[in-house]
């Protein structure tokens, strides 16, 4: 589903691509034993709300909103640390170095966040596998370790 390098997707390319991520959201929900707990969608915003069990993290929402150019990825990570700041930061950008498709970010209240973009050009249902199993895959490797530096007093492993 090609969309123009020059401008921004006309709304029959945007409603293709509501219609892509609708059927892959169907087809995860379909699958047995998977990890997708639940896809709510808010049509006003055109935006995904994935929610995938976990372990580390009992459960990870990503948030998938649909652009003019882009497919805008986001995941609630963890509150912002309360102890060894610099350190948690510092192990966070230091991870950000491997990631694929996403990056650790600062969000309102200094929370962090998981965050990327695809280009709608670049948009699949092999593309949304990937960047949403990132999101699950990033979450449930860096957050206990996260969580044990900037908050060493109160989280255990």
């Amino acid at each position: 589903m090609p969309v123009g390098p020059a401008g921004p997707a006309t709304p029959e390319e945007l409603d293709a691509f509501t219609d892509l991520v609708d059927r892959w959201a169907r087809a995860e929900l379909a699958r047995p034993g998977g990890q997708v707990l639940a896809v709510d969608r808010d049509p006003d915003l055109r935006r995904w709300y994935v929610r995938i069990r976990g372990e580390a993290k009992l459960v990870t929402t990503v948030w998938l909103t649909l652009r003019q150019r882009t497919l805008h990825v986001e995941a609630y990570f963890m509150p912002g640390p309360e102890e060894n700041v610099a350190e948690c930061f510092d192990y966070l950008l230091r991870t950000n170095n491997r990631l694929y498709g996403l990056r650790f970010a600062l969000g309102a209240e200094e929370a962090i966040y998981l965050v990327g973009q695809v280009p709608l050009a670049a948009l699949d249902e092999v593309e949304l596998d990937r960047v949403v199993g990132a999101a699950y895959a990033y979450s449930e490797e860096c957050f206990a370790s996260a969580m044990s530096i900037g908050y060493a007093s109160k989280f255990r492993r």
